[in-house]
């Protein structure tokens, strides 16, 4: 990770961390670095945050100084981004998105040609001329300087992407969305009404402020209410920039990332779709979905978190389906990011052809309690390699044997160590973060 780009691109606070600055630097870099050789065009996206729209013009401007073409989609998700990129040429896209973040936080993501994050080391030398450590790009002069273009035109060519993904009707089912006041209020319920749906939508009334907040995959309590009240067969909840995507059963109960791989692979691996019968999933998945895959003979690897790092590893080993219990959920075949609004379509193939309810379908996955506790500490290597926590660790990991396991891991963007630990029960799971917590404490690592 690098100064400004995490795992998921440049974010923070919108004018105190993220400025109108840095976005027009990275737009005049892009524009230069892109346009060495040909006219550069890059396509922009944006969520509905207040500050979106002074990161899209700075963005604009700093491309078009540098002689690029900055075609704009507007409000849209970063799925519909990455799909325009790849398919319609384009040197690289830019998402103007924090994702499940508060309305006051923002970020640029980047992603290149390919449809696919950017490379590290592309945003290394982003970071060194926003620290000054590359000398001045040249301006475009005359006929040479880049211009804006409308390009709506792509969004709903993404739209009509999805809409042609779908294998049947979706005539006489109730489904809910909860559109989290973002991306997907321009998108998700034009594609369910194309295809059928009597569609129920929450939350799809965007102000700038209220993007995430009480509502969408982040609070999925109110969707769970709301698929009860309205009787619904079916319901998603989507993140702020709609690549992730959390599902409500029937019955009210929360399908997260972890049961939507098991669901999805299953189907695929019984079609013969599921390349080398094996899924990517994080550190982070539930125990529970393991061994249900070992019961339904599917495969999987284990990534360090994040989507980007997924990826690479379905890109690596030709898997197709990956995914974090988040809601990230990759489907290559169709895309090369996590797409909210595809993963919702694919499980509902998967219902509608197996003729079976969401709970049926996730029934034979046993879910283990799972507690995750952050440990705010001085410094993370130190702590988290402490003989005596160590030794804690693995007395844990000892008792747990077959039946839970315990992850400690550094966080990436914080001081702070992250203990969790799944088991049979909630207080097993409470018993033994806090027998490593307590450790932590009395070796003098915690910062209170």
């Amino acid at each position: 990770m690098g100064k400004y780009f995490g795992t998921d691109g440049f974010r923070g606070e919108a004018n105190e961390v993220l400025t109108v600055e840095h976005a027009f630097k990275v737009g005049r870099f892009l524009g230069w670095y892109y346009g060495q050789e040909h006219k550069a065009s890059v396509v922009l996206g944006k969520d509905t945050r207040r500050s979106s729209y002074m990161f899209e013009y700075a963005l604009a401007a700093g491309l078009t100084a540098s002689g690029a073409d900055a075609y704009l989609l507007h409000v849209t998700t970063t799925p519909s981004v990455s799909y325009v990129t790849r398919t319609e040429d384009f040197d690289c896209g830019i998402m103007i998105s924090a994702s499940h973040n508060p309305y006051y936080d923002n970020g640029i993501k980047i992603i290149d040609g390919m449809g696919q994050k950017l490379d590290a080391k592309i945003e290394a030398k982003i970071e060194a001329y926003l620290d000054g450590e590359i000398g001045e790009l040249p301006l475009a002069k005359k006929e040479h300087i880049g211009r804006t273009v409308d390009y709506s035109a792509g969004r709903n060519r993404y739209i009509g992407q999805l809409i042609s993904l779908a294998t049947r009707s979706f005539k006489n089912m109730r489904v809910g969305l909860d559109c989290a006041n973002g991306s997907a209020s321009a998108i998700a319920k034009s594609v369910y009404d194309a295809l059928g749906a009597k569609t129920y939508v929450i939350n799809n009334n965007p102000d700038g402020t209220n993007i995430n907040t009480d509502c969408g995959s982040t609070h999925i309590e109110h969707l769970q209410a709301f698929v009860k009240e309205k009787n619904l067969d079916i319901a998603f909840a989507f993140d702020g920039d709609s690549d992730r995507c959390l599902a409500v059963d029937e019955e009210g109960k929360v399908v997260d990332g972890d049961l939507i791989l098991y669901v999805c692979g299953k189907y695929l691996k019984e079609r013969g779709r599921l390349n080398n019968d094996t899924i990517v999933t994080t550190i982070m998945s539930n125990l529970g979905l393991y061994k249900a895959c070992d019961k339904a003979g599917i495969r999987y690897e284990k990534t360090a978190v994040g989507d980007k790092y997924v990826y690479e590893n379905m890109v690596q080993n030709n898997y197709n389906l990956g995914g974090e219990q988040s809601g990230h959920i990759i489907f290559s075949k169709h895309a090369t990011t996590g797409d909210g609004i595809l993963t919702s379509l694919m499980l509902m193939e998967v219902v509608l052809e197996k003729k079976m309810s969401l709970a049926k379908l996730t029934e034979e996955v046993k879910i283990y309690p799972q507690l995750l506790k952050n440990v705010r500490v001085q410094d993370k290597k130190t702590a988290r390699e402490n003989p005596e926590v160590v030794k804690a660790v693995e007395a844990v990991a000892e008792e747990l044997g077959d039946d839970g396991r315990i992850l400690v891991r550094e966080s990436g963007t914080e001081p702070v160590i992250r203990v969790m630990v799944e088991a049979a029960t909630d207080e097993l799971c409470e018993k033994y973060v806090n027998q490593v917590v307590d450790v932590m404490q009395a070796q003098g690592l915690i910062v209170e």
